[in-house]
């Protein structure tokens, strides 16, 4: 079997009692371990008008994680482009490339990473159409190759620098995987997302993809959330959370979580527990052996040789040690 690569993404998130201060330090502090470890790339999320969720600028933090780390690559996951100037973003992951070249992942999206209102707040133009999402696409390339220009002359993304950020597509249904297929760049399965999401989006993907100057083969991996604990019980009760926290994302409540010795007393109606096992693709759990396996399985599955993994904890520790549980399980090394 073909030797697996893990990643992370991160949200900080804002533990019940905690501050974003806190969630923000938490997300250095694992960047620099997951550097340690051996882990392939670290992606922060971009989530707006939550108070649990503190990462709503990761250009502006991958800034600070680029000083604080040494070999891992560092990207968005991703930068929700409706959201933004594609002439900005090109500037800011330009700049990041510049500072820390050949270590910079663009990851993007087109969901709104929040709701409809804070989108609007973010970028009044913002159609929420395709066509206009994928015109800013195009335009990043012209961005990244220097050739965009207007009547009044050429335009420069500043700072110019020789080597540009691997570009990645996020995709949860396959839509934007024919959207990343066919400007040749990388595709992120986002089943941490849509449970049911199929290996088939990752072989159509592949099927159509054409070749671009920055990206000549496909390049596809997926992303899941995973609670790995010394013991099972302590595996379940991490698992338990993050069941709890996503039937809340689902009613829209993003905010305002009790404590995990309340969460671990709900009882789960039977109609959240039929929506828990619909979606109980989402989540990967269990000791270090288990997940493992489970990771493996899914990696042969979707023919991918990189799995990015999403971890929330009602415990700092917990959550530290399960990324350490994972790097032991396969024995990473950071990459010389």
């Amino acid at each position: 079997m073909t030797k697996i690569k893990l990643s992370i993404l991160d949200q900080s998130i804002v533990r019940t009692g905690a501050t974003p201060q806190e969630a923000l330090q938490e997300t250095i502090e694992t960047a620099k371990l997951a550097d340690k470890l051996g882990f392939h790339r670290f992606w922060l999320s971009e989530h707006h008008n939550s108070k649990f969720i503190a990462g709503s600028a990761p250009e502006l933090l991958l800034s600070r994680l680029g000083a604080e780390t040494q070999k891992i690559r560092l990207g968005s996951g991703g930068i929700m482009l409706p959201n933004h100037s594609a002439f900005k973003v090109a500037e800011n992951f330009r700049t990041l490339e510049a500072l820390y070249p050949n270590r910079i992942d663009l990851g993007m999206g087109r969901a709104p990473g929040g709701d409809r209102v804070s989108a609007y707040l973010l970028n009044p133009s913002n159609t929420f159409k395709e066509e206009d999402y994928l015109t800013q696409l195009e335009h990043l390339q012209h961005f990244f190759g220097d050739t965009a220009g207007t009547d009044k002359g050429r335009v420069y993304a500043i700072p110019q620098v020789k080597s540009i950020p691997q570009q990645w597509i996020l995709s949860s249904s396959g839509g934007s995987a024919k959207i990343a297929a066919e400007m040749g760049m990388g595709l992120s399965v986002a089943k941490f997302i849509n449970g049911p999401v199929s290996p088939e989006v990752v072989k159509e993907y592949r099927k159509l993809f054409k070749a671009s100057e920055t990206l000549k083969s496909p390049k596809a991996f997926v992303s899941v959330f995973l609670m790995c604990g010394e013991t099972e019980e302590i595996a379940a009760n991490m698992r338990k959370y993050i069941e709890y926290i996503l039937l809340q994302f689902e009613r829209g409540n993003f905010q305002n979580y009790p404590e995990f010795s309340e969460i671990k007393k709900y009882e789960f109606s039977e109609g959240e527990r039929e929506l828990l096992q619909r979606n109980s693709g989402r989540i990967v759990s269990g000791t270090k052996e288990s997940v493992k396996t489970q990771l493996e399985e899914l990696a042969a599955d979707f023919e991918v040789d990189e799995v990015m993994i999403s971890t929330m904890s009602y415990s700092k520790e917990l959550r530290l040690r399960s990324f350490e549980l994972v790097a032991e399980a396969f024995d990473l090394k950071p990459e010389s």
